[in-house]
């Protein structure tokens, strides 16, 4: 799907387009596993998922712990509130 003015800026549109990016180039990123989570719902939209990523929530998860495992419950619900605040103004301006 062709990005408008509109869409580029949306909640979260910097980190869906890096997922998707990822994604596109076969690299397991924070971006892209969270575009993975909410493949569904993007597809819905509009968006091209190139390659998803299986399991997305548990390998996010397990990204994050090895990053900072005291944050990563806190970190994971973070990017899933923008994933959805994302998904959520998408589907005002579609």
């Amino acid at each position: 799907m062709h990005k408008t003015m509109a869409q580029k800026a949306l909640p979260g549109s910097d980190l869906i387009a890096a997922g998707l990016e990822d994604l596109s180039r076969g690299v397991h990123s924070i971006p892209g596993l969270l575009v993975s989570i909410g493949g569904p719902r993007l597809r819905r939209l509009g968006y091209q998922l190139p390659n998803p990523i299986p399991d997305p929530e548990r390998r996010l998860y397990d990204l994050l712990c090895q990053a900072d495992p005291d944050a990563a419950h806190s970190r994971y619900n973070a990017l899933v509130r923008r994933l959805v605040s994302f998904e959520r103004a998408a589907e005002c301006v579609k």
